[in-house]
C-alpha cells in the first residue's frame, strides 16, 4: 500500500519545529550563563536580544503572512532557513552587545519564515480529516527538540566551546533542513497531484470547506479576536513558566540538575500530550478541545506554590507539560475550522506574532516582579488568571456562526 505523500510532509514539518523552534528556543537559554561570563552581558541582555526581534519585526508580519499564502510555504521556509542558520554561526565569532541584538532579530525573522506558521499552513492544506493527528505528529518535534537541546548544546559547550557551539548549530540546521526543503516540502497536494488525505472529498463536504472569507471582515470577527487573544494569553502564561522555572525550582532548594531533570520531565510529558490532543481534535470539537487543555495548563499553575515539595513539582511538571501538548498547535485548527484555508498564512501570521510577543513579555514581567518582590506568587498569580481567561475566551468561539456569516455576506451584496 503506498503511503499518502501527506506523511512525508508531516516527517518535514517535524523536522522544521524540531530544529528551527525546539533546538533553538529552547536550547539558547544554554548560552546565556556563557555570554554573561565570556562578554559580559547582564541577564536582561541575553534575554532582551529575541524580544527585541519579536517587536521589530511584528509590523511585517501581515505582509509575511500573505507571502505564505500567495508563494506557498515552502519557498518561504527555503529563504528562511538562511536567516535560521547564519545568524547562529555568526553568533559564533560576536564580541559586542549591538552584534548580539542584530543577529537576535535576524534569527527572529527566520523563526517567523521556518516555524509554527508555514508548517501549520502545510498541514492544515495536505490534510481535513486526519488534520489533528498529522499536526500532532508534527508538533512532536518542537516538543523532542526542545526536550534534547539543553543536553545536547551543553555537550557542544562542554567540548568544544561556545562560540563552536553556536556554529555547529547553525550548519546543522541548513545542513539537515535546506535539502528537506528543496526535494520534499511541497506547499499543496495539487502539485502532486493530490488531494488533502490523498482521498477525494465528498462534494458535500468540499463546499463547505471552499468558502472565501474576506480579510477585512475576518480581522473584524469576533472570533478572530476570541482565538487572538485567548491563545496569546495562554501562550504568554507557558512563556512565562517555561523560562522562569528552573530559577525558581532553584530558589526553592534544588539543586540545578534536579532542576534540570525536572524541567525536562516537563517536556517530555508534552510529548504524550501532543500526541492524545491532536486525536481528540479530530474527534471533538476543536476549539473545546483546545479550551479543556488551556484551562487544564491555567489550574495546574497553583502547584507552584506548594513547589517545595518535590511530589508538587513534579505533579505540576507532568500535568502542566501534558496540557502544554495544545499549545500552538490547535491554533491553527481552530482557525482554518473559523475562517478556511484561503487567507490561513497571513491570519496565522498575525496571530503568532501575537502569541510570540506574549511568551516573551510574560517571562521578562515575571523577571521585574520577582526583582521588586523577591517571589514568583504574583507573577504566578497572575499568569493563572489570564489561562482561565483564555480557556473561557477560546471556548466562546462560535464557529457554525462564522461560517453562516460567510455565506449571507456575498448575497446581501450581490
Amino acid at each position: 500500500m503506498r503511503i499518502y505523500y501527506g506523511w512525508w510532509i508531516v516527517v518535514a514539518a517535524f523536522l522544521n519545529l524540531f530544529f528551527a523552534v525546539g533546538i533553538i528556543f529552547y536550547g539558547l537559554p544554554v548560552f546565556y550563563p556563557e555570554l554573561v561570563k565570556d562578554l559580559g552581558f547582564s541577564r536582561s541582555q541575553v534575554t532582551e536580544g529575541i524580544l527585541i526581534g519579536f517587536l521589530i519585526i511584528a509590523p511585517f508580519v501581515g505582509y509575511i503572512g500573505s507571502q505564505i499564502d500567495r508563494r506557498g510555504a515552502r519557498a518561504v521556509i527555503r529563504f528562511g532557513l538562511l536567516f535560521v542558520g547564519v545568524p547562529l554561526v555568526l553568533m559564533g565569532w560576536m564580541t559586542q552587545l549591538w552584534q548580539y541584538y542584530l543577529l537576535s532579530i535576524a534569527e527572529v525573522f527566520g523563526y517567523i519564515l521556518t516555524g509554527p506558521i508555514p508548517n501549520q499552513v502545510l498541514i492544515a492544506r495536505w490534510f481535513r480529516a486526519a488534520r489533528g493527528r498529522a499536526m500532532g505528529y508534527a508538533y512532536l518535534g518542537l516538543g523532542l527538540g526542545g526536550a534534547v537541546s539543553p543536553v545536547f548544546i551543553h555537550f557542544l559547550i562542554a567540548n568544544y566551546g561556545w562560540r563552536r557551539a553556536f556554529e555547529v548549530v547553525g550548519v546543522l540546521i541548513m545542513a539537515v533542513l535546506l535539502p528537506i526543503a528543496q526535494w520534499v516540502t511541497r506547499s499543496d497536494p495539487s502539485e502532486l497531484g493530490l488531494v488533502p488525505d490523498g482521498v477525494p472529498q465528498p462534494e458535500s463536504d468540499r463546499s463547505e470547506h471552499e468558502d472565501v472569507f474576506d480579510l477585512r471582515r475576518v480581522v473584524r470577527s469576533t472570533n478572530f479576536w476570541l482565538i487572538l487573544l485567548g491563545s496569546t494569553l495562554v501562550i504568554g502564561a507557558i512563556g512565562t513558566v517555561i523560562q522562569q522555572f528552573v530559577l525558581f525550582l532553584h530558589d526553592q532548594k534544588y539543586t540545578l540538575g534536579e532542576a534540570s531533570v525536572i524541567s525536562s520531565g516537563l517536556l517530555f510529558a508534552g510529548l504524550a500530550g501532543r500526541v492524545i490532543v491532536g486525536y481528540l481534535a479530530d474527534r471533538f470539537q476543536k476549539k473545546n478541545v483546545m479550551a479543556t487543555f488551556y484551562l487544564i495548563l491555567a489550574l495546574a499553575i497553583p502547584l507552584l506554590f506548594i513547589a517545595r515539595y518535590r511530589l508538587a513539582a513534579w505533579a505540576f511538571a507532568i500535568i502542566f507539560g501534558f496540557a502544554m501538548g495544545a499549545d500552538y498547535m490547535l491554533i491553527p485548527l481552530v482557525t482554518a475550522d473559523c475562517f478556511g484555508l484561503a487567507t490561513l498564512g497571513k491570519l496565522l501570521a498575525v496571530i503568532i506574532m501575537a502569541n510570540s510577543l506574549g511568551q516573551w513579555i510574560g517571562p521578562w514581567m515575571a523577571g521585574l516582579i520577582f526583582d521588586a518582590t523577591h517571589s514568583y506568587n504574583v507573577a504566578w498569580t497572575v499568569v493563572t488568571i489570564g489561562g482561565v481567561v483564555g480557556a473561557y475566551l477560546i471556548y466562546s468561539i462560535n464557529v457554525s456562526r462564522e461560517k453562516a456569516t460567510a455565506r449571507t455576506v456575498p448575497a446581501a451584496t450581490a
